[in-house]
């Protein structure tokens, strides 16, 4: 088998890990469409308590995800993924016995307490070769933007059938199934894959979060999952009472969701053709804030708020795709576990802070109230987007390195830094490894040749 394909070991590691995270967010994202609509017979139930629960698991979610991986870097990644979903399946037996608001909500902070995210990325590195880890990666992003969409899909659905109860026990049963693949499909890693790669250091978190490029970029994923969970606590009402009964809700964001997808790939494709992915980005705000507008003006108009959904979708999966990897573009060489750590929490927090703003929001003034303060927080980021630079298209390397010292680390990056192609280099002594961010002109074997040196 030549470098070119996933191995038979890596296809499978890529569709489980990626079954894994996708059935986790399936039971994150399921309430997010029916809560609003199914929750009223709770006690204490209010908007602004809605938002908060959507939004919970955010919280606990930002707060632990950077440990939880720093722990599996200790104590192995499986048990810590192990110990995350157990966590989960607790969160949501919780919620499915609440009886009131504020257990469905300490419920849901609970299922975010098992933050896997980092642990998850940081398997998959483990156990694949580094000329394969972006398609593995790209896999599992592909997985959890399918069971968005899945979750819109049988959200409506399950609550139909089964009452909020059951979406909850649903969701342990995700967990548990979770771990079923966990422990018997996903193969035992003998390697770790290097640290720079997968998982935060602390000391480097706060360059990534002032790096003014990665600032744009967290800022932007912070208010695109603080928009997507505030406009679900008010489009739900809003479209019952446009006149689409709960139960059929599905039968609109399904379609709306797939069909953005397709909507979406010219967006890529040209930005990719013209080398001007920063357009692409701020046609695709433009694009959702012209949804979030059309929802303030024409809430009570169904056609209206269908276009707007699709358009609502288009944008947003566009933005959601294009983040990780303009983050791990921008961000300094070696260092793409900080930056995406920084990344994930700034997108959690997001999350948590859409939940309560959203809920408040409705509160005070209404679903009208909720769109137009989200059409604000766009247009902040499209005024953040003015200073963004376009990624220069480059290839990331991790390749071993026989170092034995810190002069040698030097001296080898040194030598690194000359050749032809290549943009920025680090070797790190403790891993053994060389960071690298090359162009189209570099020659792998030349720097395989200076790696070897010491052999």
């Amino acid at each position: 088998m030549g470098n070119n394909g996933l191995s038979g070991t890596e296809k499978k590691v890529a569709f489980s890990l990626a079954s894994v995270f996708g059935l986790r967010m399936m039971g994150l994202f399921m309430i997010m469409p029916v809560f609003a609509l199914y929750g009223q017979h709770l006690e204490g139930f209010s908007p602004l308590w809605v938002g908060i629960a959507i939004g919970a698991y955010g919280l606990t979610q930002a707060v632990l995800q950077i440990p939880m991986g720093i722990l599996s870097d200790k104590y192995g990644r499986k048990p810590v993924i192990l110990a995350g979903l157990v966590v989960f399946a607790i969160g949501s037996v919780i919620a499915a016995n609440a009886e009131t608001i504020y257990g469905v909500v300490f419920g849901r902070a609970v299922q975010g307490m098992g933050a896997i995210a980092a642990a998850v990325l940081a398997l998959a590195a483990d156990l694949t070769r580094d000329e394969q880890r972006t398609k593995v990666m790209a896999i599992i992003g592909m997985c959890i933007g399918l069971s968005f969409a899945l979750s819109l899909l049988m959200g409506p659905i399950v609550a139909q059938h089964l009452g909020l109860t059951g979406l909850f026990w649903l969701t342990a049963l995700l967990a548990i199934l979770g771990m079923l693949l966990i422990q018997f499909l996903v193969p035992n890693p003998i390697t770790q894959a290097p640290k720079g790669d997968t998982l935060a250091t602390p000391a480097k978190l706060k360059r990534m979060f002032f790096e003014p490029q990665l600032f744009r970029l967290n800022a932007g994923i912070f208010i695109l999952h603080l928009v997507l969970t505030a406009v679900f606590v008010a489009l739900p009402l809003d479209l019952v009472d446009a006149g689409l009964v709960k139960e059929k809700h599905w039968m609109l964001y399904f379609p709306a969701f797939v069909g953005a997808f397709f909507l979406m790939v010219p967006l890529i494709i040209i930005g990719v053709k013209r080398k001007n992915t920063k357009a692409m980005f701020q046609i695709a705000l433009v694009i959702m804030m012209f949804a979030l507008a059309a929802m303030a003006i024409f809430a009570s108009n169904l056609w209206v708020l269908s276009v707007a959904v699709l358009l609502f979708f288009t944008g947003f999966n566009y933005l959601e795709a294009s983040l990780p990897s303009l983050i791990a573009k921008f961000c300094p060489v070696g260092e793409k576990g900080s930056a995406m750590g920084v990344y994930s929490t700034s997108q959690f927090l997001g999350a948590f802070c859409g939940g309560m703003l959203g809920g408040g929001a409705f509160q005070l003034v209404g679903a009208v109230g909720v769109f137009i303060v989200a059409l604000v927080l766009m247009g902040i980021w499209l005024l953040l987007t003015l200073g963004m630079k376009n990624p220069v298209l480059l290839k990331s390397y991790t390749l071993e390195a026989a170092v034995k010292d810190k002069n040698q680390a030097r001296d080898m990056a040194a030598q690194l830094s000359q050749l032809m192609g290549v943009v920025e280099a680090i070797v790190v002594l403790d891993e053994k490894v060389a960071y690298l961010k090359v162009d189209e002109h570099f020659d792998l074997r030349e720097a395989r040749a200076v790696l070897g040196s010491a052999q």
